[in-house]
């Protein structure tokens, strides 16, 4: 057995961004299939059938691969690259985080509210910290300084995550530490690159 077991562990699959050209691991990227037809759509979740190309889940790196014709120089062929495909794959990243969340809440590994995130992260139990973009800086300050060592996301409305609690607005959310809470933030950064501009 090697050190740390790490042969026991499998490896995470890299992809070739064709917008930068860096090799990255894959659920650091999104994968956009190209159909017999030649139309490029985003295929956040991985499974869309149809040849697959990869670009960093970064807002400057899909702009410039749309703007540079570059799915149409890695698929060398023409392309169909709809006008809307940067808010369609921003829009199934939030599909994707809310329906995460929702699972997380449904195990009760995920708690909304701020006295309920406030007491979890007392307990030192919160591995992601969630707070609404369009909530109060204020408040949110209150509960990011009791999470220094805790990773944190603005990159979703109120609204947004309301519809992962079942609730009309959620500004403070937050997910335990745990299984699950490493397959949220990982859609969670994907979703907090493609939103950064």
């Amino acid at each position: 057995m090697g050190r740390g077991g790490s042969r026991n562990r499998p490896a995470v699959p890299e992809r070739t961004c064709i917008a930068s050209g860096d090799k990255l691991p894959q659920p650091e990227m999104i994968r956009f299939a190209l159909n017999a037809q030649g139309r490029v759509t985003p295929d956040v979740d991985g499974k869309l059938p149809g040849r697959g190309i990869w670009v960093t889940a970064d807002r400057a790196a899909l702009e410039r691969a749309c703007t540079k014709k570059l799915f149409a120089k890695a698929a060398r062929r023409q392309v169909d690259v709809p006008d809307d495909l940067l808010d369609s794959a921003e829009l199934s990243l939030v599909r994707r985080v809310s329906g995460l969340l929702a699972l997380a809440r449904k195990s009760g590994v995920a708690v909304s509210g701020f006295e309920r995130v406030r007491e979890e992260l007392n307990n030192g139990t919160v591995g992601l910290l969630l707070q609404a973009s369009d909530g109060s800086p204020r408040q949110s300050g209150k509960l990011a300084g009791r999470a220094r060592n805790v990773e944190k996301c603005r990159c979703m409305t109120a609204l947004e995550l309301g519809v992962a609690f079942g609730r009309q607005n959620v500004i403070h959310a937050a997910v335990r530490i745990g299984g699950l809470s490493e397959r949220v933030r990982a859609e969670v950064r994907r979703l907090d690159g493609v939103r950064c501009r």
